[in-house]
């Protein structure tokens, strides 16, 4: 049996009670290490669930999978993912990979940042398309994202923007060249975004209409969800471009329309 278990989003104890006695069962157990991290690393899940973790990277995943999958018709392997197992397209493809080769497979869930945003006060049914930001480069700096903001905007609709992330990542020269050489590993942070943001917004000046983001729309910053350290940030688009929150994970939340509760909410983490 493949078992795709939810890790949550804090540490090596937000693992459910069910999730944990199927790691400590299991023949082989692996964690997927490039679409999200927890605030604790590898050695610190290994003492708590006294067992050996492989990392499993993007070339594993997405390109070696057999790998994983090995032996699971007659045995019990994890694979597990920090958040919910279905965070990310990335793993329902693993599971209809498994489904292919007859490899019968279960999911344990828990919680993630698509339901643990509520912590701002916003209300979940009330969050329109979720949008990913990624890093721009030199010579690549698309705003494809910024459209979507814009059609949660025109619904009422918030937008929760997951910012990109780089684990063992490959320059362009190393990928055009074929070298294995890697990158250090990139988080980005609300600040990034929102400066990436306010460019597109000074771009498209001309296009303005009444749902466009101005320098002095509201945001919401949030940091490390889930965690002891969690931190959120109510403020100016403008202004957190200078807002420091600290560590990994981040995450930025454009408002739609309010309803007073969640302007009362929001209000709590205005910046000082």
């Amino acid at each position: 049996m493949l078992y795709f278990i939810g890790l949550g989003l804090g540490d090596a104890k937000d693992i459910t009670v069910r999730g944990l006695e199927l790691v400590k069962q299991s023949e082989r157990v692996y964690l997927e290490h490039y679409t999200s991290i927890l605030t604790c690393g590898k050695e610190e899940l290994e003492k708590f669930y006294e067992r050996e973790i492989i990392l499993a990277d993007r070339e594993m995943v997405e390109q070696n999978s057999d790998e994983i999958m090995a032996d699971a018709e007659t045995k019990d392997i994890a694979f597990l993912v920090v958040g919910d197992p279905f965070g990310a397209t990335t793993h329902a493809d693993l599971v209809l990979r498994a489904k292919e080769k007859g490899i019968p497979h279960k999911v344990v869930h828990n919680a993630s940042i698509m339901n643990a945003i509520a912590c701002t006060g916003l209300q979940l049914y009330n969050f329109g398309e979720t949008v990913s930001i990624p890093f721009w480069t030199e010579n690549w700096r698309p705003d494809s994202f910024y459209n979507k903001i814009l059609k949660n905007r025109e619904c009422g609709f918030h937008s929760l923007c997951l910012l990109d992330i780089k684990v063992k990542e490959q320059s362009e020269e190393n990928l055009i060249r074929g070298r294995k050489i890697y990158e250090p590993p990139r988080f980005m942070t609300t600040a990034q975004a929102a400066q990436q943001l306010l460019e597109i917004v000074k771009n498209k000046e001309q296009e303005e209409t009444e749902h466009c983001l101005k320098s002095d729309s509201v945001v919401v910053c949030v940091a490390r969800v889930g965690a002891d350290s969690q931190k959120i940030v109510t403020c100016t688009l403008e202004q957190a471009t200078k807002e420091d929150l600290g560590g990994p994970l981040h995450s930025l939340v454009i408002p739609g329309e309010l309803h007073y509760l969640e302007t009362d909410a929001i209000n709590m983490w205005k910046s000082s």
